[in-house]
């Protein structure tokens, strides 16, 4: 599967809405966000985002699980003005840290990695989605971030993702996180999920509670690249068991 997801413009946020959405995010659950979910609740927001695609695709991407199946090693490639290594690597650190069955790491060498993720100034984006991403000068370059991956029933083989730098720091963090995470399988946007950053409506900058469950889930070694919706279904009972024995 060739697949593309391009964020809508979160960058004309209020600055209130952008601050609250931040110190909500300090504590890295969403604010409201419930201490525990109900287990019909998490099924639903794992099917919600790990099936379907929040651009479509023709190819039947959107009806069959997505993962990585092998280490995931990441390239930071930044190209912005202001030097944001730092702040990528410690979220692919994050990222480790929560979720089980992920083996995921900074590399230095770009030939090792099979994410690659391009940080860069607003007049640079449009250049590198539709000439390093896509080597398509007609690809579509919206919002201030986008991840394409490709993958197939064997699971993910690449991801590439492009966020803007200098157009606020709320924006830099909310699409590092999102296109970060979608990078690794659950594609799909659903408003539906309040406490989620899947959700382009909701002004979320942390990895929530929420979306821990989402990603230990997808990535248990019950739950295999090419499975359907209803074979997802079968095992998820017992997956989520697993899970909660973990993550509180």
């Amino acid at each position: 599967m060739d697949r593309m997801a391009s964020r809508r413009n979160h960058g004309r946020l209020a600055v209130v809405v952008a601050l609250v959405a931040m110190l909500a995010g300090a504590s890295g659950a969403a604010a409201g966000e419930p201490k525990r979910y109900g287990d019909k609740e998490l099924f639903a927001g794992f099917e919600k985002t790990v099936f379907g695609l929040e651009y479509a695709s023709s190819n039947g991407g959107a009806f069959f699980v997505k993962k990585y199946t092998g280490p995931v090693r990441v390239f930071v490639d930044n190209r912005a003005t202001r030097n944001r290594r730092a702040a990528v690597t410690g979220f692919i650190a994050e990222t480790r840290r929560a979720i089980r069955g992920l083996d995921i790491a900074v590399v230095s060498r770009a030939e090792a990695a099979n994410f690659h993720l391009y940080v860069v100034d607003r007049a640079d984006y449009d250049r590198v989605v539709r000439s390093e991403v896509f080597g398509d000068r007609g690809a579509s370059s919206v919002g201030a971030c986008m991840v394409r991956v490709r993958s197939d029933r064997n699971g993910i083989r690449t991801s590439s993702a492009v966020i803007v730098s200098d157009e606020g720091e709320f924006l830099f963090r909310r699409c590092l996180v999102e296109e970060t995470l979608q990078g690794l399988g659950p594609l799909n946007d659903d408003r539906s999920l309040s406490h989620s950053v899947f959700n382009d409506g909701s002004r979320l900058s942390r990895l929530t509670r929420h979306d821990r469950f989402v990603l230990n889930m997808l990535y248990h070694p019950s739950v295999r690249p090419g499975m359907s919706k209803a074979e997802a279904r079968a095992v998820l009972p017992d997956v989520l068991k697993d899970v909660r024995r973990h993550l509180r």
